[in-house]
């Protein structure tokens, strides 16, 4: 009987010592995963903040909680298991999905920028008032959107990390990094568009030092967004253009794509010092480039449709 209980015991401590090495490879495969999607979070925490400039400061976070809510949805309860079922039975869909997402990426991006330059329709826009919770709910759905398409390639780069484990690992990995990254990704934007009620809290501080700080803030605040804005907007470009310049190498078409890494290596070469920072900006620039003509092109010709004809 104690040699009965004695092995019993023994086989519960190797199924925890075994449970504890898979919790330990989970982790280091979940850091690892993420770690290779960093670049996207840096651009999905750019382009967010985009959709919070004109609303009333009262607003901005709940319409970030609402856009995180969606971000969730998103990850976990779509592109979760969209992207297990594909990477079981047709692995051959997700690169061209992933294109499809850049492609509109690059059109969102490539419809602000004609905007910005007075080619798009903001004058219809102008003279069509809009009620603030109909615009509100339009801002938070146009960011639930872009996040869908940054969310997809951030769970599959991940995935591509995992994708010769065991599915239920997979699903762990891919849930875990959703959460991390939703997370980071909406606590840095909340904190960035508070970052002005930051700075007025300091100013009513007794130093000094704190309130020149929070007076700083409060000034330059409007500024940072303002540049968030356009940052945000060359993000939609760069990451629908490098994700159609991998896509395109996947199907074996590697002159552009070639061209941009041997530019981009040739450029970090160049230089003594960043030579990291020199490659991925390079890289980035001329991605932006082919984002731009196909998302320009892509939104030209919807405007010339659209275009209403004289009467």
């Amino acid at each position: 009987m104690p040699t009965g209980l004695v092995a019993l015991l023994d086989d519960i401590a190797g199924i925890t010592k075994l449970a504890a090495a898979s919790l330990d490879d989970i982790g280091a495969a979940t850091g690892k995963a993420g770690s290779k999607a960093i670049g996207v979070v840096v651009d999905d925490a750019a382009v967010t903040p985009r959709y919070m400039v004109g609303f009333s400061p009262k607003r901005e976070l709940p319409m970030i909680g609402k856009i995180a809510l969606g971000s969730f949805r998103n990850k976990l309860l779509f592109i979760l298991p969209a992207a297990l079922a594909l990477s079981a039975f047709a692995p051959w869909a997700l690169t061209p999905l992933l294109m499809l997402g850049g492609t509109y990426l690059c059109f969102e991006g490539a419809e602000k920028i004609l905007e910005a330059l007075g080619g798009g329709h903001a004058e219809a826009e102008a003279t069509a008032p809009i009620d603030p919770k109909t615009l509100e709910d339009q801002k938070v759905s146009g960011a639930i959107r872009t996040d869908f398409i940054l969310s997809a390639e951030i769970m599959v780069i991940a995935l591509s990390d995992v994708a010769a484990e065991p599915i239920w690992e997979q699903a762990i990995v891919l849930a875990l990094v959703g959460v991390a990254i939703t997370i980071l990704v909406y606590g840095v934007v909340a904190l960035i568009v508070k970052m002005d009620d930051i700075g007025l809290h300091l100013t009513e501080r007794k130093s000094p030092a704190v309130q020149a700080f929070g007076r700083g803030l409060v000034k330059g605040m409007p500024v940072v967004m303002s540049v968030l804005s356009v940052v945000g907007t060359a993000a939609m470009v760069w990451v629908g253009g490098q994700i159609i310049v991998h896509g395109i190498e996947d199907f074996g078409l590697t002159t552009i794509p070639h061209f941009i890494h041997d530019t981009a290596a040739g450029a970090a070469a160049a230089v003594p010092v960043a030579k990291g920072v020199v490659n991925w900006v390079v890289n980035a620039a001329l991605s932006g480039v082919v984002g731009l003509i196909l998302g320009g092109a892509i939104a030209l010709g919807l405007h010339a449709v659209k275009k209403p004809k004289a009467h």
